[in-house]
């Protein structure tokens, strides 16, 4: 049996677009020991995930932290091969740790990183979605094929939400610190409106710091239901299954709400680039892209037509 580990931090967007990559190196690896090297917010997901034998946490110590760095060097040192998903800086800064005198061998590498055996040489890299990205990296170590993953055991998750309502996810939040990523949170209160017109329960979802904007959007459409903070991603895996619709900016949830088949409208303001990053849904025509040089402009009744 040969110990593999697949490094992957985050964040949520990304993690969710290498389900594909992990499902991937598991079939080619089907009776090996995988580890999973990740950040704390995505141990409960990996962990439930069948894709995994163990996870390990990076807590991404600074390069003075010598005993964390000589932990981390063990992990890095124990293994076989390396499947470098990340491919930041960083990331490909730990191959240097698998250096040393005596004990294992460095391990195989497949990544970015200067030296690794099996490099992702591809001039065009940083040009290419994300997904395929990877999918060419993987297949210069050896894996030719990434299709899309069973999610069966995210849907089967507990729900946050029991009940058979209609529901459509409003996600109104994204990285704080790029508010030209963010739709202006009253449209996304008009928006709300119209789906209860029509007959669907909006829920708002996101995480503790979108607590403001779902109470903007219930204080316009009070049957609008507020699961921001409240959800572990775990359910809003399995609230996206069960979700008819799912409306955001370009952020994690609307990530996830794609891979588990719910029909995604993705927003993209110029900060971001959806040849690069959009959301991979799971047949064609579920996920649809409406980009815009600034969201502050984006109406209300140009999203509300990609409802029919």
């Amino acid at each position: 049996m040969k110990r593999i580990l697949v490094i992957k931090l985050g964040a949520l967007g990304d993690f969710v677009l290498a389900f594909a990559p992990f499902a991937a190196i598991r079939a080619h690896h089907p009776h090996d020991h995988i580890t999973l090297l990740t950040t704390a917010p995505f141990v409960g997901l990996a962990t439930a995930s069948p894709w995994f034998d163990a996870v390990a946490i990076d807590a991404r110590p600074s390069w003075w932290d010598l005993p964390a760095l000589a932990r981390l060097r063990g992990i890095l040192r124990g293994q076989g091969f390396i499947y470098d998903l990340q491919t930041s800086g960083r990331s490909s800064r730990y191959f240097h740790l698998t250096v040393g005198t005596g004990g294992p061998a460095r391990p195989g590498w497949s990544g970015i990183a200067v030296g690794a055996s099996h490099p992702d040489s591809d001039p065009a890299r940083d040009r290419l979605h994300t997904r395929t990205r990877q999918t060419g990296q993987l297949a210069r170590a050896g894996i030719a094929v990434v299709p899309d993953p069973d999610l069966a055991w995210l849907a089967r998750a507990e729900s946050p939400l029991p009940g058979s309502d209609r529901i459509a996810l409003l996600v109104p939040g994204a990285a704080m610190h790029r508010p030209g990523k963010r739709w202006p949170v009253a449209r996304f209160a008009a928006l709300a409106a119209v789906l209860a017109e029509g007959g669907l329960q909006p829920v708002v979802v996101g995480g503790a710091p979108d607590a403001d904007a779902a109470a903007a959007i219930a204080a316009h459409c009070p049957g609008a239901i507020d699961l921001t903070g409240r959800t572990s991603l775990l359910q809003l895996g399995a609230l996206a299954a069960r979700a008819e619709v799912a409306i955001g900016n370009d952020t994690g949830p609307m990530h996830l709400a794609a891979a588990m088949g719910c029909r995604s409208i993705v927003l993209f303001g110029p900060e971001s680039d959806p040849a690069l990053t959009a959301p991979i849904g799971r047949t064609p025509g579920q996920v649809s892209v409406v980009r815009v040089p600034d969201l502050a402009g984006l109406p209300v009744d140009r999203v509300a037509a990609l409802l029919a």
